[in-house]
């Protein structure tokens, strides 16, 4: 969507933590790429669908879904909706994608339970978990759904296509 020009950013205000991260950092990237950004709240279902209504109401031209426990939750409903509002939307977990919605760039949930193994096999050897270091997740997944582009009406670049680690089809 190199035209949009307005995302609209949904959080769930109930994760405060998440949503105000996602929050302090949106606003100046979306500066420096030149986006105007809507804020949209919601913690329930009932939430997302208005949500989703307020967002197709207002002409938003792309969705970002800020990662979420409960919202991974109701991946199904974020597909459906994004489907039935012909709202092309960005998830932080594949899931959702997995379940119809359009892409994702996220953290590869793989390797963080990975990561955590070995911290477990590490304090289990006697390791003492204060003296471990901090990890961050370092390896990242973007993956697209096609089937889901078509039904928007969307031509995803193959320049893009051949930087995803899946295309799901």
């Amino acid at each position: 969507m190199p035209k949009a020009a307005r995302i609209a950013v949904l959080v769930n205000p109930a994760n405060r933590s998440i949503a105000e991260l996602i929050l302090r950092d949106i606003p100046e990237a979306a500066r420096a790429l030149g986006l105007q950004i809507q804020v949209v709240n919601a913690s329930t279902s009932r939430e997302i669908e208005a949500a989703f209504a307020t967002i197709a109401r207002d002409r938003a031209d792309a969705l970002f879904v800020a990662p979420d426990g409960f919202f991974n939750s109701r991946r199904v409903q974020f597909a459906t909706l994004a489907t039935h509002y012909r709202i092309p939307a960005v998830y932080g977990q594949r899931e959702v994608v997995e379940a119809g919605g359009l892409m994702s760039y996220g953290t590869d949930i793989l390797d963080n339970y990975r990561q955590v193994g070995v911290y477990t096999g590490q304090i289990l050897k006697g390791a003492k978990p204060a003296e471990l270091p901090v990890v961050q997740s370092t390896k990242f997944e973007l993956v697209i759904n096609l089937k889901t582009a078509k039904a928007l009406g969307l031509d995803i670049p193959p320049t893009l296509l051949a930087c995803a680690d899946e295309v799901i089809e």
